[in-house]
């Protein structure tokens, strides 16, 4: 099994919050670049505060976006964004990475990453697409719970009528 999962709009305890939920034991960053301005998710940043928890973390850029494909992505033409990153995929570079990946997740439990929330307008579903074809399994879509680090089960009484607490 892998799973997918972009932290556009997350913060960091709950990325990783989620991350555990989800069983996920190596973090396979596939950004072309590691950076972002969302404190925590640059690759140092990053990976220490996975691996700190007991979650590998790998940077393969050979399967990242380039900067031609987040261009053409932000400007809504997602038909120029995909023929440029499959032509990423159809690579050398990208190809030896995709079988490093594939061997990764015959026997853990990985996690694709990258910014995009929804993994339908991402690179990492092109790539997820490609290791499910590979491994001849489906990739399960994390979204990031902003809730999972929050203690659960708050109640509160919503009208004097109720004779027990609502779940919020």
């Amino acid at each position: 099994m892998f799973t997918t999962i972009g932290y556009e709009k997350a913060d960091l305890e709950d990325f990783i919050a989620t991350l555990q939920a989800g069983g996920v034991e190596v973090l396979v960053d596939i950004r072309d670049r590691a950076q972002s301005r969302r404190k925590g998710f640059s690759k140092t940043a990053l990976s220490e505060a996975v691996q700190s928890v007991g979650i590998g973390y790998i940077h393969v850029k050979a399967l990242g976006d380039p900067k031609e494909g987040r261009d053409a992505a932000r400007a809504g033409l997602m038909d120029k964004f995909r023929s440029i990153f499959l032509g990423v995929m159809d690579g050398e570079t990208a190809q030896i990475a995709l079988e490093e990946v594939k061997e990764l997740a015959k026997d853990r439990t990985i996690c694709l990453m990258c910014y995009e929330r929804d993994h339908h307008c991402c690179h990492r579903k092109i790539v997820a697409d490609h290791l499910e074809e590979a491994l001849g399994c489906k990739a399960v879509h994390l979204g990031v719970n902003g809730n999972a680090t929050r203690k659960s089960g708050a109640r509160r009484v919503f009208y004097s009528r109720q004779s027990a607490a609502a779940q919020i």
